[in-house]
């Protein structure tokens, strides 16, 4: 057993590995500005994504940051996002002087509803930021339309979706930009770091300067950005655990299978969703459940589960409108009460990653199946 338990483990590379890249950095004393690893580790995402465009950030939420500065959105206009969703998310449009609009979630995949989205398009509004929660993928073609429709951008947090497809194309080539954390809890990490995808290769250029101070030349300033570099420390660990991804997801599929064995006939557990045509992410593996049919809250589940040392999450819960920044804020949905008001009480993350041993699945399915 594997005790204490968490939901996430950072995937981390072989120590010798690690020394043999420290040793180039040493050498080279190239530690930032864009060194020889950031380059190298920009470029095997790049080509492992599948984008035109990706550029490397120190973390995933400066990289939000820039993604939304790089749409150029007009000051204090609105742009319509989750609340079901990490505080980042709608802090990034706050931070940029835009206004943070709340619409619904769809029941099934707890991704942005796109009804409640244009229920909630007013003139103000000048962009969509959903959110591929949980590695579910938000409705893209519907948001397309919309964006269409409405001349709006479209910024994806694709922050839980690391190298997905749907239907053979890149979840990074959607909308105007896509944004990915590497954060240590996710599937793909440099401890902290973050990137920025686009469908188009000439963003390539603007994201830079974004990133860069606006620094085009040891003389020339040409625009406003901020210091998002990654460093070559980070990198470094990127490019030893790049390799690591595909084994890593295998196991995380078989751990999957386990629990799914046991959870799949529990009246009132909700299992991931299916999305045909979508390739999984093994990010996380995430339950909804209601307790007039299973008979226990989450909470219960949650405290059960906490009293032997296994400490699962209820992403996403508080729910962004219930922090003190957004209290008050209304959440625009299709329903007479927001779906969203329900199941934030509803969802537990189970532990997820390649650590979690039989014994942690079988002490698991005792607090599910016996109580």
């Amino acid at each position: 057993m594997s005790r204490p338990l968490y939901v996430a483990k950072p995937l981390l590379p072989d120590l010798a590995d690690m020394q043999d890249a420290m040793a180039k950095i040493w050498e080279s004393r190239i530690v930032t500005n864009g060194g020889p690893l950031h380059q190298q580790l920009e470029e095997e995402l790049r080509a492992y994504l599948g984008v035109p465009t990706a550029m490397l950030f120190n973390n995933g939420t400066i990289a939000l940051l820039v993604a939304l500065k790089f749409c150029n959105l007009p000051p204090n206009s609105e742009v319509i996002t989750t609340p079901f969703t990490f505080a980042a998310t709608a802090h990034s449009i706050a931070w940029n002087g835009l206004i943070p609009v709340f619409a619904d979630v769809l029941p099934g995949t707890l991704t942005l509803d796109p009804d409640s989205v244009e229920k909630a398009i007013t003139p103000r509004t000048s962009a969509i930021l959903p959110v591929h929660v949980y590695g579910t993928v938000c409705e893209v073609d519907t948001f397309e339309d919309i964006a269409r429709k409405y001349g709006l951008r479209v910024i994806y947090d694709a922050a839980h979706v690391f190298g997905v497809e749907r239907n053979g194309r890149p979840i990074g080539s959607f909308g105007d930009a896509s944004v990915f954390s590497f954060h240590a809890t996710k599937l793909f990490t440099t401890l902290e770091g973050g990137l920025i995808t686009t469908p188009h290769k000439a963003d390539r250029e603007s994201i830079y300067y974004l990133r860069n101070f606006g620094i085009k030349s040891e003389e020339e300033v040409v625009g406003i950005g901020i210091n998002g570099k990654m460093n070559e420390l980070q990198a470094a660990i990127g490019i030893a655990n790049l390799p690591k991804v595909v084994e890593e997801m295998r196991l995380r599929s078989l751990l999957r299978e386990k629990y799914v064995a046991f959870l799949a006939d529990l009246p009132g557990i909700n299992l991931p969703p299916e999305q045909p045509g979508v390739s999984r992410s093994e990010q996380y593996f995430q339950l909804v459940i209601d307790p007039a049919r299973f008979g226990r809250t989450r909470d219960d589940i949650y405290a059960n589960l906490k009293s032997i040392e296994i400490y699962a999450r209820k992403y996403f819960h508080p729910i962004c409108t219930d922090f003190e920044p957004y209290s008050g804020y209304p959440i625009w949905s299709t329903r007479a009460e927001p779906y969203v008001s329900t199941v934030k009480s509803q969802v537990l993350c189970l532990p997820f990653h390649s650590d979690v041993s039989d014994d942690d699945v079988a002490a698991i399915r005792t607090v599910f199946r016996n109580g």
